[in-house]
């Protein structure tokens, strides 16, 4: 098993390991005494993997509430989260007890978020089930819901008491889920590790994806310990979501979160380009690797509607908002922007690169 401690205060462990899905209640176990739990999924993982869960528990001798909810990005709303928080209450639920999210990123943003609130704070356990919660939602501690005006506008800080990750359960992911995550492991490649963005960078991983997984967690560790309450360089995990965020709003979630992502990224590298932060080979680099591991690198959105959509970025302060602009594979840098530049932006991301 591979283990990365998250050294935030209280610190938790990432366990990572083949088969674990099945001994989740041993590893629940390990951490809290015998109570209530409540499994919170959405029903697409509930149909393959909540039975298996829920019996794990059981046989720990936890006592399980389960409840799924339909799924889709467009479920990570206040009308689930307060379905969630009626279900923990109506289940008596106390601060004694545990909220397990189980899923992807939708799932673990909104339980945990259910689990951040309700008596004002209970613990929360994450099991995520897809390749970008492993490396990336699960971790951290953010938690939280869509608004109609944007992404994420929601939401609080709660960290887990731990996150079991089996990579087992990938195989049943679809090839655009799976590289929804790949998206986010060639952001932390991009962000600070260039072995593991060559790595990456073929399409072809002939690394296991356990080292993989593990890696990406050891660099969002390290980021969210230094910077909990993301106001420092933990904002630099942010590459590619700004404009990123804007193209998921702007196609009414139909562009999925990783590939809003890989294409605000190579959003980022333009713009970083036209304002002499990076030269054209690194941008070069970022979209070749995006693009062989099956991620996009543009979208139908004009320069005027990611400026306007990315206002409502909750990133924004003031009349501020920072960018995160690659340098050089391996090193990124935080910019501060006054709004009012955004179209000037948005117009040099689209702009084709001068060779």
């Amino acid at each position: 098993m591979k283990t990365v401690v998250v050294q935030t205060n209280p610190a938790y462990a990432v366990c990572i390991e083949q088969g674990q899905l099945k001994k989740a209640g041993k590893w629940l176990a390990d951490l809290v005494k015998p109570c209530v739990v409540a499994l919170i999924t959405d029903a697409t993982v509930d149909a393959f993997y909540g039975d298996t869960v829920a019996v794990s528990l059981t046989d720990a001798g936890f006592q399980v509430e389960r409840m799924a909810f339909a799924a889709g990005e467009k479920q990570k709303n206040l009308q689930t989260y307060g379905e969630i928080l009626d279900f923990l209450s109506q289940r008596q639920l106390t601060r004694s007890d545990v909220v397990v999210a189980l899923g992807g990123g939708v799932p673990g943003d909104v339980a945990g978020f259910a689990a951040a609130t309700y008596l004002r704070g209970i613990r929360v356990a994450q099991i995520p089930t897809t390749l970008l919660a492993m490396v990336d939602s699960s971790v951290g501690g953010k938690t939280g819901v869509d608004l109609p005006a944007g992404k994420n506008l929601a939401g609080a800080f709660h960290q887990p008491i731990g996150v079991l990750c089996d990579p087992d359960v990938l195989q049943t992911l679809t090839p655009d889920v799976f590289t929804d995550g790949v998206a986010e492991m060639v952001k932390y490649g991009v962000l600070s590790d260039p072995v593991l963005f060559h790595t990456l960078a073929t399409g072809v991983f002939d690394t296991e994806l356990e080292t993989l997984i593990a890696r990406c967690v050891s660099i969002k560790a390290a980021l969210c310990a230094e910077d909990t309450q993301d106001r420092g360089e933990r904002q630099r995990l942010n590459l590619g979501h700004t404009l990123g965020h804007a193209i998921e709003r702007l196609s009414d979630y139909a562009v999925p979160h990783g590939h809003a992502v890989a294409i605000g990224m190579a959003y980022a590298a333009h713009i970083a380009a036209g304002l002499g932060y990076c030269d054209v080979a690194c941008v070069q680099a970022i979209e070749r690797s995006l693009v062989q591991n099956g991620l996009p690198i543009r979208s139908p959105f004009s320069a005027e509607a990611l400026a306007q959509a990315a206002l409502s970025d909750k990133k924004r302060a003031g009349g501020t908002l920072t960018f995160v602009l690659p340098c050089a594979i391996g090193q990124c840098k935080l910019v501060p922007f006054p709004v009012e530049k955004l179209p000037e932006l948005t117009e040099l991301a689209l702009k084709p690169l001068s060779v």
